[in-house]
């Protein structure tokens, strides 16, 4: 039965009513390959045709429907092959214009007597009525099974897809095969949950009576959406803590010789997480927890900490971060603290060469280097640690959740500590992170600078770049960040390359500027930040790399380009590089003439707000979780129909009930539970590093 069911689902949609060869080519193009594929092909929007009237009783600009019969088509040309195809429709109290600009195809879609019906917000043209760009429903075209129903799925489309055949279609696909797909909630949670069966979902979603209806379909999907993720990372936090992992408790003694060693008086934040950390590490389970914190709240003092927790006890630590460069400075951090201790670290990286990489191999196999730092390199198969106490991972969102497990080696695992500055969003961890506990830094150490951000206006550029030339003859540093390396035919924005010879040649000729981009060898990213860091260099002009860790204290001017197509956490970050010495620190954010109104509300949020909580929450809510994390770089695939911030509530309901169902159920066993754990295996298996469960 259930094999039949598969081949029923798993069967190529060319063999469904309505579509055939050349449409199923369509589809295929937009990844609808099976007929499961065209079922749980979710509708993006719903037209609603409940406010229908007669012409003579329309509202300006509100969505309305009229139902009238085609008395004129027209097509004409407006210059540089721009076209514009209009309609007169007329019903018992008047007329309408219906007007199609540079979509002459339409034309052939209408002839007189037909009868439509046309959805719009109209406006009123002289003496009549006219709809721009209508949705248009045939009314005489008996074949539609839609038509008379008042809520209408749209759906996304390629082109030479009409929105009319796949409506067609994906009808044809749930009066088939609405009963087959098999429910994975057993009847009891179906209750618990209150959610619709699976059945009554599909038809609910694709073929909606009223917004009743489908709001209670987009609930059970939404519901079953978050809920088999949320039972992925409870399965994955489950069987974290079910593997053994090396105790190492900070003594009093360990504790007071690392104090020692610390070169500033520790904030409430950092002794706080510094205690929650040590009780993790203290367990015979492996700590796996989230330190976040504002730019400069003082992490790496807290992960150095735990490091030399784990070398006191005669493990090793390994510090991953995303660039070399902040692999390199987190060393000369280290090299400074640890200069009267007898703790061995060694950078291993892409750029390290071959002769001093095998040596550092060598030493770390037989456990003469104590701490590692690196980038992606430290987790081949060519690094093997003697004994592997702890891992730290920098910027955690720059990595997935496999790489991480990555280091991993031998039967015991290793403790987990992920750092991360940019602020995350409350349902951001609950999802990417929610396999982690979480410690938060929420107060900046004594001595950091105020920054002072500004929004540049075109008329004021000449004013800001005279503050940066007497800034930079004060002595002082500067950074100019622009989005692309090279000009780019396809995206507006400014480059590197562009900005470079700009300042070279113009605003900023007197001085000494260097060029720092990703496509750089490392060698030479090394030596550009190096003679920057030594004041050899005074204005650096960059993208995004210097985003995160680079630590210069005399810098202390940013001018950012382009900071539009930056996330408003990825500009904090950035602004986060100056004011980190002496000098307070002064950010301007030049804007471009074509800045469009979100773009300006976000960027006069940026500059009035130095919380980076605050600015990742905004930024979450105007612009969504996939700007602040690509889920790609988790390895997760992307949510379909469930969204983060509009669906926060539905994913709060959906963690605590996949946490207790995981707590009663591990690794979904019971088999009442088969199918779920199926699905869930099926869509994160992998990406979580789950696939042996149960």
């Amino acid at each position: 039965m259930e094999d039949t069911i598969k081949q029923t689902l798993l069967a190529t949609v060319e063999g469904l009513r309505h579509v055939g060869r050349e449409r199923a080519r369509l589809l295929e193009r937009m990844g609808i390959r099976t007929a499961s594929d065209l079922l749980f092909d979710f509708p993006r929007d719903y037209q609603d045709l409940s406010d229908e009237r007669l012409i003579a009783e329309l509202d300006e600009d509100e969505l309305q429907s009229v139902r009238a019969e085609v008395t004129e088509t027209a097509i004409a040309n407006s210059g540089f092959g721009k076209t514009r195809v209009s309609i007169l429709v007329q019903d018992s109290t008047g007329h309408l214009r219906a007007t199609w600009f540079n979509q002459p195809f339409m034309r052939g879609k209408f002839h007189e007597g037909q009868q439509l019906l046309l959805t719009a917000k109209p406006k009123m043209r002289g003496m009549m009525w006219e709809m721009s760009h209508p949705q248009i429903t045939f009314l005489a075209d008996e074949e539609d099974p839609l038509a008379g129903r008042k809520l209408l799925p749209v759906y996304a489309l390629t082109e030479g897809l009409s929105q009319f055949y796949m409506r067609r279609m994906v009808w044809s696909a749930v009066e088939e095969l609405a009963e087959v797909p098999e429910e994975v909630f057993p009847e009891q949670l179906l209750r618990r949950y209150k959610i619709e069966p699976l059945s009554e979902a599909i038809r609910g979603i694709h073929q909606p009576a009223d917004l009743e209806v489908l709001e209670r379909a987009r609930r059970r999907f939404i519901f079953q959406e978050l809920f088999v993720l949320q039972l992925a990372v409870s399965t994955r936090r489950s069987m974290q803590r079910s593997l053994p992992a090396p105790p190492l408790p900070a003594t009093t003694k360990i504790d007071a010789r690392i104090r020692r060693l610390l070169p500033f008086e520790l904030t409430e934040s950092q002794s706080r997480a510094i205690g929650e950390v040590s009780a993790d590490m203290a367990l015979d389970r492996p700590m796996n927890r989230l330190l976040q914190g504002d730019v400069g709240s003082g992490k790496t003092l807290v992960a150095l900490y735990a490091m030399l927790v784990a070398v006191a006890h005669g493990k090793q630590a390994v510090l991953m971060a995303p660039t070399e460069i902040l692999a390199r400075q987190h060393a000369d951090t280290l090299a400074g603290m640890l200069e009267a201790s007898r703790v061995r670290f060694a950078v291993l990286a892409g750029g390290t060469a071959k002769s001093e990489r095998e040596q550092i191999l060598a030493d770390i196999a037989a456990g003469e280097i104590n701490v590692v730092l690196g980038t992606h390199a430290v987790i081949q198969d060519a690094v093997k640690f003697k004994d592997l106490g702890l891992v730290v991972i920098d910027e955690q969102h720059k990595f997935g959740v496999r790489q991480r497990a990555a280091l991993r080696q031998g039967d015991m695992s290793p403790h987990y500590l992920v750092m991360t500055a940019t602020p995350i969003p409350r349902t951001v961890t609950m999802t990417l992170f929610g396999d982690l506990d979480i410690s938060t830094l929420t107060e900046l150490p004594g001595g950091r600078q105020p920054i002072n951000t500004y929004l540049v206006e075109p008329d004021q550029q000449t004013r800001w770049w005279q503050f940066v030339r007497d800034r930079l003859r004060e002595g002082r540093q500067a950074y100019v960040v622009a989005p692309l390396v090279d000009e780019s035919e396809t995206v507006s924005a400014p480059s590197v390359a562009e900005a470079f010879e700009q300042l070279t040649n113009g605003e900023l000729e007197a001085f000494r500027i260097a060029l720092l981009h990703g496509r750089l060898s490392p060698a030479d990213k090394q030596e550009t930040m190096d003679l920057f860091r030594d004041g050899e260099t005074q204005v650096l002009v960059s993208t995004s790399v210097i985003e995160v860790g680079v630590d210069v204290p005399n810098a202390s001017v940013m001018t950012i380009a382009g900071a539009e197509r930056f996330g408003l956490a990825q500009l904090h970050q950035l602004r986060g590089r100056v004011g980190r010495g002496n000098h307070a620190g002064f950010c301007g954010v030049l804007v471009g003439e074509e800045l469009s109104d979100q773009g300006r509300e976000r960027l006069t949020a940026f500059s009035k707000s130095t919380d980076g909580f605050a600015l990742a929450e905004l930024d979450f809510s105007m612009r969504g979780p996939g700007d602040l994390f690509g889920t790609q770089q988790h390895g997760l695939p992307p949510l379909r129909i469930a969204d983060l911030q509009r669906d926060r509530d539905i994913l709060e309901e959906a963690r605590r009930e996949a946490q207790l169902l995981v707590s009663e159920d591990p690794g979904l066993k019971h088999a009442d539970h088969e199918r779920l754990r199926v699905q869930m295996l099926k869509r994160y298996g992998e990406a979580l590093d789950i696939s042996d469960v149960g």
